[in-house]
């Protein structure tokens, strides 16, 4: 979830903040941007905050280690927009922007004050995306708002990052900002590590790193990887240790119903047993065809080995994180890197054989 809200009138409140928004207020810095956990909300952390724009992007199942159950965490998302405040500012009117495609939505805008403005795909909103054309290199679209129509080439792939655009535009239309400015920085963006990220070493095959790290996130991510696929599409995937085991037989059986060489592994085991919450996603999968290889880096090793031309690989869960966390220990691990080694051996071994 993403907010916007001004920070010229927090002086006075900078103790409230984290150092960086201090340091934002020092240098007279008027706008910051936010993403605020559910934690967050429930345990009060961001008390003090006034935000003028709240984001709602999707509620998909994640933190029930902590929240227990989904009507939990939509409740404790939802203090975000009940918190915007019922007072009329005709200057500043406080606004909620919605995903119009995600039911809880519905929710969202009952228990807020605040204007509401929508994006989506699927259902008639404020701002939307037609025509979507998706490719390894990227998306294009036709941008279709209340401010104007634009048709949209973007280096970002996926439905997914559609969605996100559209909330960014949703957000920025409420702030004020001119459509041209928006489109036109839209078009310059870049993606971030992790985040469907391309590692290219000269390989006959597209290997993508991404976070995906919950049901619907890997479900998203794994449906634009089979659109890129002219052959056989690999996914190396774990669920992290000492988190929501209900979450580990669903992730599994999204892998396996799409992709073609599922290959489960170790996330972040951190203190439980690597081999254990394999069990758990293999629970879910029983009589199926995937591979279990608990050593994350022999895992992506084995996937890159066995790919050809045509096929995709998709290396889940981790993203732009550089570590791993085994027991009490946290070693050196990039996802990308690690796939980088294993193409350059497979080029070697090529051109050996």
């Amino acid at each position: 979830m993403t907010k916007h809200f001004p920070l010229k009138t927090r002086h006075r409140k900078a103790s409230r903040y984290s150092k960086h928004l201090k340091k934002m207020n020092d240098k007279h810095v008027d706008t910051a941007i936010m993403e605020v956990s559910s934690h967050a909300l429930s345990l009060g952390r961001v008390h003090g905050c006034d935000y003028d724009i709240a984001v709602f992007t999707n509620l998909t199942q994640d933190h029930l280690d902590y929240h227990k159950t989904m009507d939990e965490y939509r409740q404790a998302k939802s203090l975000l927009f009940s918190q915007l405040g019922g007072a009329f500012n005709h200057e500043n009117p406080k606004r909620a922007v919605l995903n119009a495609d995600d039911e809880a939505s519905a929710y969202f805008e009952k228990v807020t004050a605040a204007h509401i403005s929508t994006y989506g795909i699927k259902n008639n909103a404020d701002v939307m995306a037609k025509d979507i054309k998706t490719t390894a290199q990227g998306t294009s679209f036709e941008l279709v708002t209340n401010k104007g129509t634009k048709h949209i080439t973007m280096s970002l792939v996926g439905q997914f990052n559609v969605y996100n655009v559209l909330a960014a535009v949703a957000t920025c239309i409420a702030a004020g900002i001119p459509f041209e400015t928006i489109t036109e920085a839209v078009e310059e963006l870049h993606g971030v590590r992790g985040r469907f990220e391309l590692v290219n070493q000269q390989q006959e095959f597209p290997v993508i790193v991404d976070y995906a790290h919950t049901p619907d996130s890997l479900e998203n991510v794994l449906k634009t990887c089979r659109d890129m696929a002219e052959g056989k599409l690999f996914v190396v995937v774990g669920c992290g240790g000492d988190r929501d085991k209900t979450k580990r037989p669903k992730m599994a059986k999204i892998a396996v119903e799409l992709a073609d060489e599922p290959i489960f592994t170790s996330d972040n085991p951190r203190s439980e047993d690597p081999r254990a919450i394999l069990r758990d996603m293999e629970a879910g999968v029983e009589n199926e065809y995937y591979h279990s290889i608990a050593n994350r880096e022999q895992a992506i090793f084995f996937a890159i080995a066995n790919a050809k031309k045509g096929d995709v690989v998709l290396i889940a869960g981790k993203g732009h994180e550089t570590y791993q966390q085994i027991g009490n220990e946290t070693f050196d691990f990039d996802d990308a890197e690690v796939a980088a080694r294993a193409i350059v051996e497979l080029n070697k071994n090529k051109t050996n054989s």
